[in-house]
């Protein structure tokens, strides 16, 4: 089941990540906000679950917005 992660979520990501000192990504299996991702990271696997389902803030604001 895929977790439901809000548009608002990933732009208070997104602005943590450009304007501060971390890289984070979120998990669309479970939600989990990792640490140590590339803005355009594609599957990357979770710390939390280990799905491969670790999105870049990036990517997921791509998605939100198409």
């Amino acid at each position: 089941m895929a977790a439901v992660i809000k548009t608002e979520r990933i732009l208070e990501v997104a602005m943590r990540s450009m304007f501060g000192t971390e890289n984070v990504g979120i998990c669309t299996a479970c939600g989990y906000e990792q640490d140590g991702c590339e803005p355009d990271a594609e599957n990357y696997e979770c710390e939390d679950c280990g799905e491969r389902a670790v999105q870049g803030v990036e990517n997921l604001l791509l998605g939100a917005v198409a």
